[in-house]
């Protein structure tokens, strides 16, 4: 071998020593890079089963902690779970015996039920599902329940889950409630008929006893002196006050017991018909300062409210120059209407006093104490208020609510 082949052949060797000298660093390098990977990803690991295990923790004090029964079972029905009040609530131990929630259906619901897990199989959910369910004992309870789907990591469905209250004490309220609303519809009824019967019992001997002292009167008008024609005057004036209080506990008594429905009541329309219906004196001006709104409400009722405040109104005015104002604010929410007079005036210590039945403050005979009770309770049933301001001597404002 000559010399040149031999200075060939140890160029070749000393670059296949470099060559593997690279190759020996750079498999160093990936050795070292996948250790620390290798350490890194264990680290993460770590953190991640520490991370699960305080979700698990958490999700089992949820499960453990919560008010309302928890139930989970598979798509056969089988209970796979119960908290500890879902083991109040049904009474069962399902790791000592299998249950299957066709056990707790109750009997009459059985079909709203079916249909209830068939939405829940295409929906994936429901809500506010309630029905009856028996107990271990054969107790019956209602129950609200609001389910969901269980899905695996293909998502398909392989389980339900549902949180369940027991709503027996309310039901029960509520039919309780019902059955007190109907007694309550029929008392209504026979307090009404039995207001009208007394109504006519008590009108017919009062116009009977007016007559008879008419008739007195006018016989014996020559003989009797004027005490005593004073006397009759009086008996006439009593009876006629008396027929006004019966006809006012009627009207009382009525409201409320209307079996119509609310409707759109034009108010511009009742306040210009109260012109045919009351005596407004010559010396007295009603003022529509506002076009009045159309509500929804009892159009009698309504009428009978504006009867009141405006006859009222007419009653206690006492000025050579009387007037009346009639006005509206409409606000987001409700209607604020204002009736004002400036007649005697109210004290305010008898603001509250007047809306209770038979509190009149003066002793005419045509002021039973009746007309603004009336008044509050119409206001009562469309869900208005009132109120008044007043300076005695000087102006009364009535104001009230209504409901847009």
């Amino acid at each position: 071998m000559s010399r040149n082949e031999i200075d060939i052949l140890k160029r070749a060797l000393q670059r296949e020593k470099a060559a593997r000298k690279a190759a020996e660093r750079i498999l160093e390098d990936k050795s070292r890079e996948l250790y620390l990977t290798s350490e890194e990803l264990k680290t993460t690991n770590l953190k991640l089963e520490e991370l699960l295990d305080e979700k698990s923790t958490q999700l089992q004090g949820v499960f453990e902690n919560i008010i309302d029964a928890y139930v989970v079972m598979d798509l056969k029905g089988n209970i796979l779970k119960f908290n500890d009040p879902a083991i109040a609530l049904f009474g069962y131990d399902i790791d000592k015996a299998p249950v299957n929630v066709l056990r707790l259906i109750y009997k009459k619901d059985y079909k709203y039920a079916m249909q209830s897990f068939k939405n829940l199989k295409k929906n994936g959910f429901f809500t506010n599902y309630s029905a009856r369910i028996y107990t271990k004992s054969k107790a019956v309870k209602w129950v609200h329940i609001n389910a969901s789907l269980i899905f695996n990591k293909q998502k398909k469905p392989i389980a339900a889950q549902g949180i369940v209250r027991d709503i027996t004490e309310l039901k029960n309220l509520e039919l309780q409630k019902e059955l007190l609303l109907k007694k309550l519809e029929k008392s209504n009824d026979e307090l009404q008929e039995y207001a009208h019967i007394v109504s006519h019992d008590l009108k017919s001997p009062l116009r009977s006893i007016d007559a008879l002292v008419s008739w007195i009167k006018e016989d014996n008008k020559a003989h009797l002196n004027a005490a005593s024609l004073q006397n009759f005057d009086l008996i006439s004036n009593t009876l006629e006050k008396m027929e006004h209080l019966i006809s006012g506990i009627l009207n009382y008594s009525s409201i409320g017991f209307d079996s119509v429905k609310k409707e759109a009541v034009d108010l511009n329309t009742i306040v210009q018909n109260l012109n045919t219906i009351l005596i407004v004196p010559e010396h007295i001006t009603i003022n529509l300062k506002t076009k009045l709104p159309i509500v929804k409400g009892f159009k009698t009722k309504l009428e009978q409210l504006f009867q009141n405040l405006i006859g009222n109104a007419i009653k206690f005015i006492d000025k050579e120059k009387g007037f009346i104002e009639i006005d509206v604010k409409e606000t987001p929410s409700y209607y604020e209407f204002s009736i004002k007079d400036n007649g005697i005036g109210i004290d305010k210590k008898y603001h509250e006093k007047i809306f209770k039945i038979f509190n009149s403050l003066t002793k005419r005979k045509d002021s039973t104490g009746i007309g603004l009770s009336i008044v509050k309770k119409i206001l009562d049933i469309h869900h208005g208020e009132i109120w008044l301001e007043s300076v005695v001597g000087e102006f009364t404002t009535f104001y009230f609510t209504l409901k847009k």
